[in-house]
């Protein structure tokens, strides 16, 4: 084929595919742009997703009519002139390419009116072309109304997710930049209904609140300004104390001058700056800003503007770490889950909460031994191919249930007596524990260390699984409803999850934007707390839509890691004991639902070799 100049019409489509990857980046431009423009206020509309329609209005300082036109062309802007402007850039548009894109995939029309001028202006565009222009009376500001996003480019619409999947792409962008920006007032519409609204007083807590809820906004910890004060890199934002932590990185927030960036560098640092503060896998609660000179960062690396690059990376990553790990160790409560010297006595000793059985504030928490044998005399073990009863000689007890369907009942799956006779475990002997972490057991062919984590996460998720496939779940109500507060894309990710939620038992229903109303929860896990187990659930939600057995299965994993005793909590004889019989009674007790191994033998013949009996 010839070598030839692509048409304008071709060159602003590939450029947006660049810019506008779904209908958030959409109104991330339009929102950055009101805010170069200096806005009190943005809100920002949306239908389907962003799909359907979009709509950004500001009282900034609008746009001249004589300018209108050209601020739809590419590589127009206002923001830089010279390639020298490009070391100083201090807005966050600069590219002069977001509202080319933007018309050259949808229906546009903007309204505005600049401050110096007594009319306003409406024009309207389609696939980039202008349709129309003409006067308008409003007040200054501008109203950018984008409809039928990617109506020309059906290949870019057949990838968007579900609607409350974009959605919740939206509602991630604009609560960053509401707390970023805590003296512009947001407002957020999906569909007709409010999910944020902030007040733009400045004051960064209150905007906390709004978007994380009374308990999370309240317990972060604000990085004091004294830290970096005087230094070339000054660090601020607010952290969460040790015992607020996540599922995953999604609560990292970080902004360099002013602009939201992902830096998997910076965020390493955050996370280290918790380093022995937090449980494995587990992440901190962070919105950290970084202030640096403009010459000493360069945004022009990616067209989304979302990735920058540092003159001196390391530098700024030791501020970052510094500041955050001297916020915590400064002003977190000095509390801790566990110590030796807390739990010598473990019989009588209080679980850390993980294991709690009440939830009435300060009733006491039962004994770990207590519950153990609790779960171990009212729940019914796990049969697969009807295994042989356990060594403990307890046969399958039925607890009254009060039931939840979870679709037609499924039988569980028969195992092949061959594969079923290599992952039974034989009589196990239990001795003792060690490190507090491993259950040290003696069996016919040698010794036994068992992951007491693993182990029982093994022993709910098929205690779970099995009670979903024969389509029953055994709930227990919550003494009081509890309310539960989220950010507004996390809620509504959970949106999408509250049937299968509510078909394992856990019953929430919608209470007011972006908080819930947990009214019940399963039977073994009512010593979770529900605000931390819908956080980690709508944390870790995925964009993919699995098919709703899968989905089902991934949350019960979830929920039984969050649930299961953890490293560093002490267990009596008995507990281990229990703990082990339960083990014995799954199907497949050597690894856990996550695929870890659950059990590591010594055989009896590799210790003779390691004392020189062979």
């Amino acid at each position: 084929m010839p070598i030839r100049l692509l048409s304008e019409a071709v060159a602003s489509r590939i450029a947006a595919g660049e810019v506008v990857e779904r209908p958030a980046s959409v109104v991330k431009e339009l929102v950055e742009n009101s805010l170069d423009a200096g806005a009190a206020r943005v809100e920002v509309e949306t239908h389907e997703g962003g799909i359907a329609l979009i709509r950004v209005r500001d009282n900034g300082g609008g746009i001249l009519t004589d300018e209108l036109a050209l601020a739809f062309r590419r590589h127009a802007t206002s923001k830089l002139e010279t390639a020298d402007d490009l070391e100083h850039i201090a807005t966050l548009g600069f590219r002069g390419e977001a509202l080319a894109s933007i018309a050259a995939v949808s229906r546009t029309t903007c309204i505005t009116r600049h401050a110096s001028e007594a009319t306003g202006t409406r024009i309207r565009l389609e696939a980039g072309e202008v349709v129309s222009q003409g006067p308008v009376g409003r007040p200054p500001g501008t109203e950018m109304v984008i409809e039928d996003l990617f109506y020309n480019v059906p290949a870019r619409r057949k990838f968007l997710k579900t609607h409350r999947t974009e959605r919740s792409h939206i509602d991630a962008f604009i609560t960053r930049y509401a707390i970023a920006y805590p003296r512009t007032a947001f407002t957020v519409v999906h569909d007709g209904r409010e999910v944020l609204t902030t007040a733009g007083t400045g004051d960064v807590r209150d905007v906390l609140l709004s978007v994380y809820g009374t308990d999370l906004g309240a317990a972060l910890l604000e990085v004091p300004a004294d830290l970096t004060l005087g230094q070339p890199i000054c660090v601020g934002g607010f952290v969460g104390p040790t015992n607020v932590h996540r599922a995953n990185r999604g609560y990292l927030t970080i902004f360099v001058n002013g602009r939201w960036i992902e830096d998997l560098r910076l965020a390493y640092a955050i996370i280290q700056a918790y380093h022995t503060l937090l449980p494995v896998k587990r992440y901190p609660v962070a919105f950290a800003t970084v202030e640096l000179a403009a010459e000493d960062v360069d945004i022009n690396v990616h067209p989304a503007k979302s990735e920058v690059r540092f003159r001196d990376p390391d530098a700024v990553f030791r501020a970052v770490q510094r500041a955050v790990r001297a916020t915590v160790l400064r002003e977190a409560p000095a509390t801790t889950s566990w110590s030796p010297e807390a739990t010598a006595d473990h019989a009588a000793a209080p679980a850390s909460g993980l294991l709690s059985a009440s939830r009435q504030p300060g009733a006491e928490s039962e004994s770990i031994r207590a519950r153990l044998a609790s779960l171990a005399a009212a729940q019914t073990h796990i049969r697969f191919g009807d295994p042989e009863p356990t060594s403990s000689g307890l046969g399958p007890q039925e607890p009254s249930r009060s039931t939840v369907k979870f679709g037609p009942a499924v039988a569980a799956p028969q195992a092949d007596p061959t594969t079923a006779a290599e992952r039974r475990l034989p009589v196990l002997r239990t001795v003792g524990q060690l490190a507090t972490m491993y259950i040290i057991a003696e069996g016919p062919d040698g010794l036994y260390l068992i992951d007491q984590h693993a182990a029982h996460e093994r022993v709910l998720y098929e205690r779970l699984l099995s009670d979903a496939l024969r389509g029953q779940i055994a709930t227990q109500p919550l003494l009081s409803p509890e309310a539960v507060a989220l950010p507004a894309d996390e809620a509504s990710r959970l949106e999408e999850l509250l049937p299968a939620l509510g078909a394992l038992g856990v019953e929430v229903e919608p209470f007011g934007p972006s908080t819930f109303l947990v009214r019940a929860l399963p039977a073994l896990l009512t010593h979770l707390s529900p605000a931390d187990l819908l956080a980690d659930i709508a944390a870790t939600a995925g964009e993919s839509s699995p098919v709703r057995e899968e989905l089902e299965e991934a949350i019960i994993r979830h929920i039984c890691k969050r649930a299961a005793v953890k490293a560093g909590q002490v267990l009596s004889r008995e507990e281990m004991e229990h703990l082990i019989r339960d083990l014995e009674a799954t199907g497949n007790p050597r690894t856990c639902p996550h695929g870890r191994p659950t059990i590591v033998q010594i055989s009896t013949h590799d210790l003779a070799r390691h004392f020189g009996r062979d």
